[in-house]
């Protein structure tokens, strides 16, 4: 049976859900990276487990380990939080970039020389000025480094046209070079032998845990930097011509934007945030600088920042996801008889398939209100 445009009954359910239709166009808008976010986790773990089945180990333990290792109880959630912490500040080094057009990806160089510049200006203060003053002074050193290593990548894409995601990679291998060079050299404590690090910090001058926690300061602090990043993005004229910027540069540029200063200012904020998370590995977890600060947080951080799809506020429950496999890693090393790099085989293949799923943004007709119309609507099918 065909139904009439000029229908009665058409007409009038479609006069009834038009009221509607603001609320479900908002909720359809924001559905689809949700929904594609979450088919890109489980067809990530799907294709883990058959990598998995090769092996001949069974999916179904690993996931159960997954979840007692990072948030089967209160210890092992806090431990998941911990390791949380400096995602969050990695993944902010490429979803504010992002804004502007660029994918940075060389955010470790940023943390390893934020932790040597927070040893290196702490220890000669230690016992003549006031720990939070001391620590103040850590955190403004690791930002100010971090940001000019990495708004550097930025700069050389402005003005010279260098590809920013080659640059930052190779500015992050110099400054572990660097590090080493300071770790072993002029900042080295005599007393480390097999392990090159500068002087510990005493223990009145670490990060100390938050009260009824077993988790330390750097959480609060990546959690207020996504907070503040999110605000500065979407609600300040700076991040609204960021964002004009990134959509359109020559666009930007004939309206008179300082697109120069934009880059620059924006790359040396997310190389600040890289740069506090070495600061904070130092001060809280490992109370000096040494060649544990390169422990992958910047490379984990690009995937962390692809899956919140670059939002500052998605970052955080990412990151805690993330945290909670990293933190289950030693669990299913011991239980499964597999490497620790299974871990990191893992979050390859979840970042291949998010990358694979950015292909089926704007295809489904039911997260695009610009493709429905008022017959599909009232009759249910939009």
């Amino acid at each position: 049976m065909t139904v009439k445009v000029d229908d009665p009954a058409l007409s009038l359910a479609a006069t009834r859900q038009a009221s509607l239709r603001p609320v479900l166009e908002w909720l359809a808008r924001r559905a689809e990276p949700v929904v594609i976010t979450l088919g890109g986790i489980f067809a990530g773990l799907a294709l883990f487990s058959l990598f998995l089945l090769a092996l001949g180990k069974s999916p179904a333990m690993l996931s159960q380990l997954m979840y007692t290792g990072g948030f089967g109880s209160w210890f092992s959630i806090q431990n998941s939080l911990s390791r949380a912490s400096p995602l969050l500040l990695t993944a902010l080094c490429v979803a504010l970039p992002v804004r502007l057009g660029l994918v940075i990806i060389g955010g470790e160089g940023a943390v390893v020389l934020g932790g040597v510049a927070a040893a290196a200006i702490a220890l000669p203060l230690v016992g003549t000025a006031p720990v939070p003053v001391v620590l103040i002074l850590m955190a403004a050193a690791a930002f100010v480094v971090g940001g000019i290593w990495i708004s550097l990548a930025g700069l050389l894409r402005h003005y010279r046209g260098v590809n920013e995601t080659i640059s930052s990679l190779l500015l992050a291998y110099i400054a572990i070079a660097l590090m080493n060079q300071f770790v072993e050299g002029p900042l080295r404590d005599p007393a480390s032998l097999n392990k090159p690090s500068t002087k510990p910090l005493p223990s009145d001058y670490m990060l100390g845990n938050i009260p009824g926690m077993d988790v330390h300061w750097g959480l609060v602090i990546g959690i207020m930097a996504c907070v503040v990043s999110w605000v500065l993005i979407e609600m300040t004229s700076f991040g609204f011509a960021a964002r004009i910027a990134g959509g359109n540069v020559r666009a930007a540029q004939i309206q008179g934007l300082p697109v120069g200063k934009l880059i620059g200012g924006l790359t040396a904020i997310a190389g600040g945030f890289a740069g506090l998370a070495g600061m904070v590995e130092v001060a809280a977890v490992q109370g000096s600088a040494n060649a544990s600060l390169a422990a992958g947080y910047g490379y984990t951080g690009i995937l962390v920042a692809f899956l919140a799809r670059h939002n500052p506020l998605a970052i955080i429950p990412v990151a805690f996801f993330f945290g909670g496999i990293d933190a289950a890693g030693g669990l299913i090393q011991r239980r499964m008889g597999l490497p620790d790099a299974t871990v990191l085989v893992l979050q390859g293949t979840l970042f291949i398939v998010i990358l694979f799923c950015e292909t089926f943004y704007g295809r489904f007709r039911i997260f695009n209100p610009d493709l429905w119309n008022t017959r599909d609507f009232a009759e249910g099918r939009a």
